[in-house]
């Protein structure tokens, strides 16, 4: 066995990288066809994921392998070689099982135990089975993977690792609220009818939220889900084309997005517009370099917004301490009130500008350069009353306290300004929604990226070590069971020459002896056939046993050299035998 496997992942690649290297269903059956038109291969097939790109390939030589299948997966990704090796990792031979039976086992998925993964594997080996790629080796293993993969999920805990991308998506969605409560009453738009976008629809059908619609580019596929999900009841489903798409936007809480296009599907522009309903102002754009200054700006007709108006009117307003007040009653000789009552950092409170003094009166009243401001004068510039003051004092507080958070928000490059509007789960590689769709006031967006930076802090189960054991037995076992599959072929044909020789010398015996009759002829024939069937018998059982264990596939070699097997005997039994398991697992996937 030489199985090679070359590839990328969200382990070893940055987002931006795997979004560019992906392969759509047209470049992974090239890529597959060049990889067998290449010397060093003889069988291979891809498995493709939204977070994963690997080539498996059974090959002669292992460096020569590594070379053309890095530089295939260049080609046919678009990535340049030299960028693309950095984020490559390979595996030969027994390493190679053991990752794809960890990977069968969601141990190394973006979410640890998610199930999802053996469907894309038994999609990936119908693959290469379907384009004839895939030999006995590539069967065998991808078969085996999904036994394994099966056999974690259902003698340990893994699925309380984690679970499927979209369930965890979701949640990311729901922001630390129950997913359950998140999605009552929702109306969700989901866009594609593939497995992950069937998958979605199904999970938030089961939560249930309020409806469903679903866009696809193909109808007959949306219909087709549609009615899966009508019949399970609870939910209502619409299917609406592509083009509807801008319109439902208007309407959805929530949309999920997972389709194979190159390009994207939800553009910044499209969803500002559709949030900017009847009724409202859509809030201008914001540079991504722009600063609180840039985008805070008062309620019209609060305090704040008369100051501002008075000070770009009147010039700069100096600021003065309130009628009444201790510092008010002292006077301000230059005309500058103390600095604790410009700033408010001595209000009772705790120091938060604008707020209300206590003991009802004003604090920072102000009135215009050059005005008198001498002892008793209680003239406001912006004519507002004692009572009126405390009000739009304390209602300033309000305004400034909520715009602190939106500060800190845009600082951490969160500009959603308030409640989330429209939640977008984008699940797609490469992306289909414009990344910059984050910057709009009211979004809030989940895609690959911030799924990966969330999952890294998952905690692990204790189920995971189980598994691991599990790993270790079942790729030990399957080594076992390739050396010894390996060393059958000779074995097989080491028996058909000895039964070749017994028939000869029989047909020799019988011209030299021709006075037996029939029962004679057929007990010396037995006979013979039970002594050499004795001799090999033990031999080839120990062989099969020696050849099942590490480095013992120099068994077979040994044994065609010392009965000297015709090697395209050998060949043809292991032609065979590939031909049979290939018509075998093909009833299987």
């Amino acid at each position: 066995m030489s199985l090679l496997v070359v590839g990328l992942s969200h382990r070893s690649a940055p987002v931006s990288v795997l979004e560019r290297a992906s392969l759509s269903s047209d470049a992974q059956a090239k890529l597959l066809q060049d990889t067998l038109a290449v010397e060093p291969a003889a069988e291979a097939t891809v498995l493709a994921t939204c977070n994963r790109i690997e080539l498996y390939a059974d090959v002669e030589k292992f460096h020569a392998g590594v070379a053309e299948l890095s530089t295939l997966l260049a080609q046919h990704s678009g990535v340049g070689l030299e960028e693309l090796t950095p984020y490559l990792y390979v595996h030969y031979e027994d390493r190679a099982v053991h990752h794809l039976f960890s990977v069968a086992c969601g141990l190394d998925s973006m979410v640890v135990g998610e199930g999802q993964i053996l469907g894309q594997i038994k999609d990936a080996l119908a693959r290469g089975q379907e384009l004839h790629t895939a030999g006995r080796l590539i069967n065998d293993l991808f078969q085996q993977s999904l036994r394994v993969g099966k056999r974690a999920h259902s003698e340990t805990g893994i699925d309380r690792a984690g679970q499927s991308l979209v369930t965890f998506g979701l949640e990311q969605l729901a922001d630390g609220t129950d997913t359950a409560e998140w999605a009552a009453h929702k109306r969700v738009l989901v866009i594609g009818a593939g497995s992950m976008s069937s998958l979605a629809a199904t999970t938030l059908a089961r939560l249930g939220v309020r409806e469903l619609v679903i866009a696809n580019r193909t109808p007959e596929r949306a219909e087709r889900l549609a009615s899966v999900l009508a019949e399970s009841g609870g939910v209502s489903v619409r299917v609406v084309s592509m083009g509807e798409v801008p319109q439902e936007l208007t309407r959805a809480d929530a949309v999920v997005s997972c389709t194979g296009a190159t390009g994207l599907v939800l553009t910044a522009d499209a969803v500002a517009e559709a949030l900017a309903v009847p009724g409202e102002v859509p809030p201008p754009p914001v540079s991504p370099s722009a600063g609180p200054q840039d985008f805070l700006r008062a309620p019209d007709g609060s305090l704040v917004a008369r100051l501002a108006a008075t000070a770009a009117r009147d010039g700069r307003v100096p600021d003065r301490a309130a009628p009444g007040s201790a510092e008010g009653a002292s006077g301000a000789v230059d005309g500058t009130a103390p600095a604790a009552a410009r700033t408010g950092s001595g209000s009772a409170d705790g120091g938060r500008a604008g707020a209300a003094p206590a003991g009802g009166g004003t604090a920072g009243a102000v009135v215009p350069a050059g005005a008198d401001v001498g002892e008793g004068d209680g003239s406001c510039p912006v004519g507002l009353g004692a009572r009126e003051a405390v009000d739009a004092f304390a209602q300033h507080g309000v305004w400034a306290e909520n715009t602190g958070s939106a500060v800190r928000g845009v600082a951490n490059g969160e500009r959603r300004g308030g409640a989330v509007r429209l939640g977008l789960l984008d699940l797609a590689m490469p992306r289909d929604v414009d990344h910059a769709v984050h910057r709009i006031p009211g979004v809030r967006l989940v895609d690959i990226e911030s799924l990966a930076e969330a999952s890294a802090d998952a905690p692990m189960a204790a189920d995971v070590d189980q598994v691991r054991r599990i790993v270790s037995d079942e790729v030990a076992a399957f080594g076992a069971a390739q050396r010894a599959a390996h060393i059958t072929p000779t074995v097989v044909a080491l028996r058909t020459m000895a039964a070749d020789v017994v028939a000869g010398e029989i047909a020799r015996l019988e011209g030299r002896l021709t006075g037996l009759d029939e029962k004679q002829r057929a007990e010396i024939n037995q006979t013979v056939r039970r002594v050499v069937d004795k001799l090999l018998h033990a031999p080839t059982v120990r062989v099969k046993q020696l050849a099942s264990e590490p480095g013992g596939a120099g068994y077979a070699d040994a044994l065609r050299t010392l009965f000297d097997l015709d090697p395209e005997t050998v060949a043809s039994v292991s032609r065979a035998d590939m031909n049979d398991a290939d018509v075998k697992n093909r009833g299987r996937v």
